[in-house]
């Protein structure tokens, strides 16, 4: 296959589904039994809201090649993220390539669907973050234009009792 044919991306329909799982599965692995289940049920609550007039919404945006979907961008709208200069701003929540296909310029067309489709909901920035330690995810950020905006370490308290 020419490395420079440039991959068809689309927004995920229902008969997705399978192709959307699978490499959302592949992005979040997780370790924990049902980690599996639980990428199926968000992706079904997703294709169920399908429609649904939202503050805050998102999509899943897929890359093909040769009839294969080989990428994945999951995008929404936050009200702010860090770094970011303005509100309301696209976010790249989960962006994931096949391995067999990456190098080829599909990160970049799904980054740029990711930034058309920010746009058309009024965004004026795009963000995006990646554990500290993702050096595969870092560079490709700063492939497709993205800025490091810096590290923020973040905490969490359980309160179910004390």
């Amino acid at each position: 296959m020419d490395s420079r044919v440039e991959p068809a991306v689309r927004v995920a329909t229902p008969a997705d589904r399978d192709a959307w799982l699978r490499l959302r599965a592949a992005l979040w692995p997780g370790d924990a039994p049902g980690d599996a289940e639980e990428h199926a049920r968000e992706i079904d609550a997703h294709l169920d809201a399908r429609g649904e007039d939202a503050r805050w919404p998102q999509e899943a945006l897929l890359a093909e090649l040769d009839g294969e979907v080989v990428g994945l961008a999951e995008v929404s709208v936050r009200p702010y993220a860090e770094g970011c200069e303005t509100r309301d701003v696209g976010y790249l929540e989960g962006w994931y390539v096949a391995p067999g296909h990456r190098r080829r310029g599909v990160g970049r067309a799904l980054v740029r669907a990711a930034e058309a489709w920010a746009r058309a909901r009024g965004c004026a920035e795009l963000a995006s973050d990646t554990d500290p330690d993702n050096d595969v995810s870092r560079r490709a950020h700063a492939a497709c234009g993205f800025e490091d905006a810096g590290l923020v370490r973040c905490f969490r308290r359980r309160l179910d009792g004390d």
